[in-house]
């Protein structure tokens, strides 16, 4: 074998050298070469070895020119872990860009744009976000089955990375990114959980005391947060437990679920086994269990019958996250407003397709013994108790999401017709402009194919709210504008108002009358210069999307929620960011804060000039606004400091 790996290193060696020598035009003639053997080395932990030895010549060499790895200062974390999951010569070039980053990162490659601490950063974001390949599963399944060469090269990647990286070091980035995501309180928490199962393995390595102290406490509350529970583990055994528990255990319990639910926003499925329990035999100990505020209480004592037979139908331990959106939407009065309970009562024996029912009920449930009703039920629960928890997924239907999360904070009635709508019918409508759109007559949207990792409401409504906001805009097409300025009032509905701003002119694609834009922003959004006009209703707007060196992703759409003074007085737009993660690095010192600033629950938040900066589309009211020429030079100029200088360079300005 060591004959066979030194024969492969010296092929490669020359095929290398051959890179390098090759003209810049004609260096993708020599790279298969390179790739071929690449793959063939990284086979064996002794080539893999033998690769990194050459790491710090890659870029020297052009292992990676015309590719999206060329530039190692604009990498992302977040997309390793998809790379090497794919079969070809993608998860090849990955794990060589690692290797080159693990160069950088002990100074035997110095780069000019990455320094050996931002490449040890990379480094440790990329066990973190990865664990399944730094602690494969050892199941049956895995060891009969395989994963593929392209799998064992990125575990075998990772515990190379793992033994020159400090595991110390890996553990607390971990850390850190599940408390970022659970602070957000989104809905869907598979990834955070799927997180924490694999950090559990970590709890042996050598990893400090507060950072395994709060590892453990993040699997207790995925798992047994209670005394009771962490005694008896097995779900039929702890439901027995139960039956002969006194009064003190019981209420006992209530407080301890409580308490890790709010701490962690995460809730275990054994929790399920204990609402469903007192929900029969002892209902005055919900509103503890469930920690409800004043009103909260009010609200479950007006409607408990209707909130028990919620319970009743949604509450399992496959669907146990609905628990914590139940004492949400009870916090919030949801049920105070008559005409909401009509439309969730319809929802226990409304009839659903069996296409609907298909996408809703995935195999856990239909094990577990809910119907699509109880499933349709606990998500409506949920987005109606965590409006700003609700994702988008691995889906380009950020408008759609906006619009959920609209509704289900000021729209409730309107949202739960489409609901019933979606799952009798198939197919919703809107109005736009006197003309009837209807979604089951519309074949394409934005995205080309919806992927249901979504919260149930979502999964029902995000294909028809796509056709619907695609054929609005096609409408729009030979207007000669931006056509959101009369779609989103007419999709999102009465809380839109009409005016609206764009930087970009339709006919040139150039940044045009830029000055004034962010004057008219000031003058209707921020305090001090719009004449004391609050915010009722969230703003869609547009942003770009730039990476931790302010440099172009894309375009995105999120809600401003508020505009306020954070704790040491500054103003902050605070604001819903419908793409799962909202803690990010813009770059230019941009980092959006979840925590800490002043945000409420699910809310992302900015200084207000940074968050203007990377805006380039929203709706104001025109009677709501102050003068534009009272907003200060210098709030102007450090705005388009800012833009010109990051997402700006991709465009000309007139």
């Amino acid at each position: 074998m060591a004959t066979e790996a030194s024969t492969l290193n010296e092929k490669f060696s020359q095929a290398l050298r051959t890179l390098e020598e090759a003209k810049p035009f004609a260096k993708s003639m020599y790279q298969t070469e390179v790739f071929q053997l690449a793959t063939e080395l990284a086979g064996t932990d002794e080539g893999l070895a033998m690769l990194y030895e050459h790491a710090a010549n890659f870029d020297k060499a052009g292992v990676f020119n015309g590719g999206p790895w060329a530039e190692a200062e604009n990498l992302e974390p977040a997309f390793v872990g998809g790379s090497l999951h794919l079969k070809g010569v993608n998860s090849v070039v990955e794990l060589l860009s690692e290797l080159r980053m693990l160069s950088i990162s002990e100074a035997h490659y110095t780069h000019e744009k990455v320094s050996p601490e931002e490449a040890s950063a990379f480094l440790n974001e990329v066990l973190a976000l990865n664990l399944d390949l730094l602690f494969p599963a050892e199941t049956e399944e895995a060891r009969v089955e395989g994963g593929g060469a392209h799998l064992e090269r990125g575990e075998r990647l990772f515990r190379f990375l793992g033994d020159k990286l400090s595991y110390r070091a890996v553990a607390q980035k971990l850390v850190g990114e599940i408390e970022r995501l659970t602070v957000q309180r989104p809905i869907m928490v598979d990834r955070i959980v799927s997180m924490i199962d694999a950090a559990t393995q970590m709890v042996d390595e050598d990893i400090d005391g507060q950072t395994k102290d709060t590892l453990q406490y993040f699997e207790k509350a995925v798992t047994t947060p209670t005394p009771l529970s962490e005694q008896e583990p097995d779900l039929k055994a702890y439901r027995k437990k139960l039956v002969s528990a006194d009064d003190a255990t019981l209420k006992q319990e209530a407080h301890d679920y409580a308490a890790s639910m709010n701490k962690t926003g995460l809730v275990a499925p054994i929790a399920a086994i204990y609402l469903r329990f007192i929900n029969r035999s002892k209902p005055e100990l919900i509103p503890e269990f469930l920690d409800l505020s004043e009103m909260g209480v009010a609200s479950f004592n007006a409607n408990q019958e209707l909130v028990q037979d919620m319970i009743h139908f949604a509450v399992y331990p496959q669907t146990s996250r609905v628990i914590y959106g139940l004492s949400r939407m009870l916090d919030r009065g949801v049920l105070t407003q008559d005409p909401i309970i009509p439309g969730i009562r319809r929802l226990f024996d409304i009839d659903i397709r069996p296409e609907v029912k298909k996408r809703i009920l995935r195999p856990e449930f239909r094990t577990g013994g809910l119907s699509g009703n109880g499933v349709l039920i606990g998500g409506v629960i949920s987005v109606l108790g965590q409006p700003l928890g609700i994702g988008q997924g691995l889906n380009p239907t950020c408008q759609s999401a906006r619009a959920i999360s609209l509704w289900a904070q000021h729209g409730i009635s309107q949202l739960l017709d489409y609901v019933a709508r979606a799952v009798r019918e198939n197919d919703i409508d809107m109005i736009f402009e006197g003309e009837e759109v209807h979604s089951n007559v519309i074949e394409d949207g934005v995205a080309a194919e919806i992927h249901h990792e979504l919260d149930p409401v979502s999964s029902v409504l995000v294909p028809h709210l796509d056709k619907i906001y695609n054929e609005m805009m096609k409408k729009t097409f030979l207007r000669g504008e931006d056509g959101h300025k009369w779609v989103n009032p007419e999709f999102y509905g009465e809380w839109i108002p009409r005016g609206f701003a764009n930087i970009i002119d339709p006919l040139t694609g150039f940044v045009t009358d830029y000055d004034a834009f962010v004057r008219l922003f000031y003058a209707t959004h921020h305090p001090e210069y719009n004449e004391g006009y609050e915010m009722i209703y969230p703003n869609p707007v547009g942003i770009y999307i730039t990476n931790v060196h302010g440099k172009l992703l894309g375009l995105h759409a999120v809600s401003i929620q508020r505009v306020a003074e954070d704790p040491d007085e500054e103003y902050r737009i605070y604001f819903y960011n419908p793409n799962n993660d909202s803690g990010q690095n813009w770059g230019q010192g941009i980092e959006t804060s979840v925590t800490g600033n002043g945000e409420l629950e699910g809310e992302s938040s900015l200084p207000f000039h940074q968050f203007v900066a990377r805006m380039y589309a929203f709706h104001y009211n025109p009677y709501e606004q102050g003068d534009t020429y009272m907003v200060e030079e210098s709030d102007v100029e450090q705005v388009e400091k800012l833009a010109r200088e990051s997402w700006g360079q991709t465009y000309t300005w007139s």
